[in-house]
Parts: C-alpha cells; structure tokens; sequence
C-alpha cells in the first residue's frame, strides 16, 4: 500500500477526480474505487477520500477566488444548512456494511452515468442569492447525502442551486466547492475519530485533486467541462459492474 506506485496511480486518478468534481461532478466515482481496489475496505475508502476533498476544494475555492468569483456570505449560508445533514449521513457511513455499502455505492454509480444522458439546457438566467424555504431543505438532504457518500453530490448541487436559485453555471460551481468544503470538515472529523482514514492514500489522493480542483475551477471559469463526462462513462459503468461482482 505504500508504494510509489500507489503514489502515482492516485495522484492521476485524483488530478482527473479534481477537474471533474469542480467543473461538474461525480470525481469520486473514481477515487472511492480505485481506493477500494487499493485494498481499503469501504468505509476507510469513504473516510480517506474526504482528505482528498477537503484539500481540493481549499485549492478550488482559492482558484476562484483569483479569477474574481467570490460571495462569502450566500455560499457560507448555503453551507451551514448541510451541516445537521453531513454529521448524520457521516455518522451512518462508519456502520454501515462494507457489501451493502458497495452495492449503495455501484447503484448510485449507475445512476449517474443515466443522468449524464439527460439533456440539459443551458442557462443564462442571472439568479439571485435569496435561499429559499425549498433551497434550504434541498441543503440539508445534499449535506446528508454528502456526509454518507459523497458520490455525485456535485450533480446534486447544481440541480438544486441551478433550478431553485436561478444561477448560471460558473456561480453554481463558486458556491458548490464552499459548500461541500465546509460540510466535509465535521464529516472527516467523523471518520479520524472512528479510524476510518489511511493518511498515505488520501494525501496522495489530496495531491491530485488540489492540482485538478485548480485547473477545474478556472476553466469552470471559461468554458465548462461537460464533455469529460462522455470520455468517463465506461470506466465508470465497468467500476459499477466490479462493485456489483457481475465478473
């Protein structure tokens, strides 16, 4: 396991996880299996990714901080509704399964390449920082679901500050790397403290994503990411069928 080999698969698989948590979602569809193939069980893969999370949306959030991207005040409000919801999915995590926890993890997986087929118009819409009533519940579910998995939560974002809020997509991204930035820290905390974290891995996990969340946030800046997700699909679909045992 600790082995410069390990090193440089994660570092490669964390730089691609990176660009693509930021600039859209789904990241850990590859890092939680490629720790998991690495040998950790589900639930310290769960809690390792997180350092790589945490570290990348510092970087993210820093990144668009420079390119003039910044509402402190909306995307700290957003984040303190996810709060109550990430401590108890975290909470869940750290008991759950580690079979039914990879079957949870393959379905979702799934799902997601599903959704990647969903035609999306874009939007131009300027938006508003007003959280309303149904924003603020859609927070509280996301920090739950974000808490318990992580996977895919950035496709959850988006939906819910694009469609509730009215934003553009650059702005949706600026509040989603704060938002799942301040959630992870009391769901890592959660997963230390139950010694759900192999500290090698998940910072050489970290260091991939730091470098991708960078680069992502600033074309999430210029043009957006929508076409890795194609170049994704069958790694992902062939990971999902790995999880689920099929061969």
């Amino acid at each position: 396991m600790f082995t410069p080999e390990n090193f440089i698969i994660l570092f490669i698989v964390g730089i691609i996880a990176g660009f693509l948590n930021v600039t859209a979602g789904g990241g850990s569809t590859l890092t939680l299996p490629a720790l998991i193939f690495l040998g950790l069980d589900s639930s310290m893969a769960n809690g390792t990714n997180r350092i790589a999370i945490l570290i990348q949306n510092i970087s993210a959030v820093y990144s668009f901080k420079k390119e003039k991207y910044h509402e402190l005040k909306s995307s700290f409000l957003l984040a303190m509704f996810t709060l109550p919801g990430a401590i108890a999915g975290a909470l869940i995590a750290v008991e759950l399964d580690d079979v039914l926890f990879r079957k949870i993890l393959a379905i979702i997986m799934i799902g997601i390449i599903l959704s990647m087929f969903i035609p999306q118009k874009p939007s131009n819409a300027a938006g508003n920082n007003k959280i309303s009533p149904a924003t603020a519940i859609s927070m509280i579910g996301i920090g739950f679901y974000g808490g318990f998995i992580q996977v895919g939560v950035g496709f959850l974002i988006m939906a819910s500050l694009k469609h509730l809020m009215k934003l553009n997509l650059v702005v949706v991204n600026m509040h989603k790397v704060f938002v799942v930035l301040i959630y992870t820290i009391p769901a890592l905390i959660i997963f230390i403290l139950t010694n759900n974290v192999n500290w090698f891995l998940g910072l050489s996990l970290a260091a991939g994503n730091a470098t991708g969340g960078w680069w992502g946030a600033k074309i999430s800046v210029r043009k957006g990411a929508g076409f890795i997700k194609v170049v994704l699909v069958i790694a992902i679909f062939i990971m999902a069928l790995k999880l689920l045992n099929i061969y």
